[in-house]
């Protein structure tokens, strides 16, 4: 059976400034990501890996190229990026969850706003999800009374409150501890195998694309300088 490509980057251009202060952020990128990949994209810091992501969901505006989303062109002009947005939870490095709102109101706000779910039926997701991630007992706490580990935990089931299709995750484990950042990945990786979720992963850790990617591309100077299965690229 021929998988579904879920993301199909085409030609992909970013470029900030102008004439001589002109500077390629990424340059002509192209690859398919499929359902159900957890997806790694690799490099150094200033490589354009996080530019790159941001494109995914239109938080970055491409300079050229083109961005398909289970078969739709969300780069097309008139295209409703808030419908495209609701298909993907984004994560990020330092967990940006609102402070004066408690864990369960972290998790329900972005729903209840775009009147996705009721109050009533946001309020019941959001207790699902923190169940599956183990912090159920938090939903009344604040992040200032929770762990790194914790708020990065709390950040995923905000991500994954509007039901996505696809989790974009930005740096999601560099400010934890090695300890936290294995049980960040196990949970990602739960996810993926349970929910069938695509992920997409940057990192400039080695360890993380092992521990969690079926498959990886190497992004150097704006440029995927090589692309294929984890084994492939390692022993490459």
């Amino acid at each position: 059976m021929e998988r579904e490509v879920l993301l199909d980057v085409k030609e992909l251009d970013v470029t900030f400034g102008e004439r001589r202060k002109r500077y390629e952020a990424v340059k002509k990128v192209n690859f398919k990501i499929y359902k159900g990949e957890t997806f790694g994209l690799v490099g150094e810091s200033g490589s354009g890996k996080s530019t790159f992501l941001r494109c995914l969901n239109l938080l970055e505006t491409p300079t050229e190229g083109e961005v398909w989303v289970e078969g739709n062109n969300i780069t097309a002009p008139k295209t409703d990026i808030d419908k495209v947005r609701q298909k993907m939870g984004m994560v990020f490095q330092h967990f940006n969850l609102f402070p004066h709102l408690t864990v369960k109101k972290n998790i329900t706000l972005a729903p209840t706003t775009l009147k996705l779910q009721t109050e009533e039926e946001a309020g019941e997701n959001a207790m699902r999800l923190l169940k599956r991630i183990g912090l159920e007992e938090k939903a009344d706490s604040y992040p200032n009374q929770l762990s790194g580990g914790q708020k990065q935990r709390v950040a995923i089931a905000r991500a994954l409150a509007n039901d996505p299709k696809v989790l974009l995750c930005d740096e999601a484990t560099s400010a934890l501890d090695p300890k936290t950042t294995d049980s960040i990945l196990e949970l990602l990786k739960k996810i993926n195998e349970m929910l069938h979720i695509t992920i997409v992963i940057i990192t400039h850790e080695m360890n993380v694309i092992q521990k969690i990617c079926n498959k990886v591309a190497v992004m150097d100077y704006g440029q995927v300088v090589e692309t294929g299965s984890v084994i492939q690229v390692f022993s490459d």
